[in-house]
C-alpha cells in the first residue's frame, strides 16, 4: 500500500510539475499584456514603451511600480501600480498621471471584492471612478465623504471604496517620489 501511494504521489507531482511549466510562459505573456494595455489605458499620449522602463519605487516598506510616458525623451506622465486591502482581499490598480499631477485615469488590475457590490470599482460595472479623473491629489482630498473627504463611495462598499481611495492616494504619494527622483537626476 505505502510503495502504491508513492507512485501515485510521485506520478501526481510530476504532473502538476508539468502542467506549471506548461502555463508559465503563456501566464507571464497574458499578465504583461494586461499591464500594458493598463498603462495605455490610463496614461497621457506616449510614444515609449513604459513596461520596459519600469522604476521600483520603494514607500512605506513597500514596493510599487512605476511606469513612465514619454513622448520623445521628454516625461508626460506616469502610470502607477498601487494596490490595498479591501473588503475581499487585495485590489490591484494602475493609476495615470500627467506630469502635473492630474490623474488622467484608473484602471483596475485585478481584485476579489463581492460581485454587485464592491466589484463597482470596475469602470464597466460603475462610474465609481470617474470622480478621480481630471483631478489633482494636492487639491481634491481622496477619502470618502463619510470620512471627511470628496469621494462619493459606492452604496454598501464603504470598506472597498476606502480601500480603493487608499491605493490611489499611494500611487499619488509615489508619483511625487518619481517626479522628485527624476529632476534630482535632471531629467525632464
Amino acid at each position: 500500500m505505502v510503495a502504491t501511494l508513492s507512485v501515485i504521489t510521485l506520478v501526481s507531482s510530476a504532473l502538476l510539475g508539468g502542467v506549471y511549466a506548461l502555463t508559465k510562459g503563456p501566464i507571464e505573456v497574458a499578465m504583461t499584456a494586461k499591464t500594458n494595455s493598463a498603462i495605455a489605458s490610463v496614461s497621457p499620449k506616449f510614444d515609449n514603451d513604459p513596461s520596459s522602463q519600469i522604476i521600483l519605487v520603494e514607500y512605506l516598506g513597500k514596493s510599487y511600480k512605476a511606469y513612465p510616458a514619454k513622448m520623445g525623451d521628454k516625461i508626460v506622465g506616469y502610470a502607477i501600480e498601487s494596490y490595498a486591502s479591501g473588503f475581499g482581499g487585495r485590489i490591484s490598480i494602475m493609476v495615470g498621471f500627467t506630469i502635473d499631477g492630474v490623474i488622467s485615469s484608473i484602471s483596475v488590475l485585478s481584485h476579489t471584492e463581492t460581485p454587485g457590490l464592491g466589484d463597482k470599482i470596475e469602470t464597466s460595472k460603475s462610474d465609481f471612478s470617474t470622480q478621480f479623473q481630471g483631478k489633482n491629489p494636492q487639491e481634491f482630498r481622496m477619502v470618502v465623504k463619510k470620512d471627511g473627504g470628496e469621494v462619493d463611495a459606492i452604496t454598501a462598499s464603504t470598506i472597498t471604496s476606502r480601500a480603493y481611495c487608499e491605493a490611489v492616494t499611494t500611487a499619488w504619494e509615489v508619483f511625487k517620489l518619481c517626479v522628485e527622483q527624476t529632476e534630482k537626476q535632471g531629467g525632464e
